[in-house]
């Protein structure tokens, strides 16, 4: 079932991202607002609408949450492979998307100061920060 969720989420949302499905959308709701006064512009002509684009939505969010988070994990498994492969790179920032947002503020606050940039307005701006690193290479 995962592996099948997986494969269908990823053509989905390939599918969606695409020129030709977003045109079919426009091209829908064309149709739909052409159809008005052949309708008499019912309280039944705007539902269908309405509920087409609730479940539509609704059952998107969750394709492209799922897109979202695998996405997000290769992106981790990368950067913990790099951290792990260099030399120089401190393996202790391996896993950190774990911890809490108030723990990631400090090393991020941490690693600015470390690197010269201060975010307390007084002292080198994270921008001069960027400038110094740019100098190194």
């Amino acid at each position: 079932m995962d592996r099948f969720f997986t494969w269908f989420a990823s053509r989905i949302s390939f599918a969606s991202g695409q020129p030709l499905t977003f045109a079919l959308a426009v091209a829908t709701i064309i149709v739909w607002g052409v159809t008005g006064p052949l309708f008499g512009f019912s309280d039944t002509w705007q539902l269908v609408i309405n509920t087409g684009t609730t479940i539509v939505t609704f059952l998107m969010v969750f394709l492209i949450q799922n897109s979202t988070n695998r996405d997000a994990a290769a992106m981790q498994a990368k950067l913990d492979e790099l951290l792990r492969a260099l030399a120089t790179a401190r393996p202790h920032f391996i896993g950190i998307e774990h911890l809490s947002e108030k723990q990631l503020e400090e090393i991020r606050a941490a690693l600015e100061r470390e690197s010269g940039g201060h975010t307390d307005g007084q002292g080198p701006t994270p921008s001069d920060s960027v400038e110094k690193l740019l100098e190194r290479y």
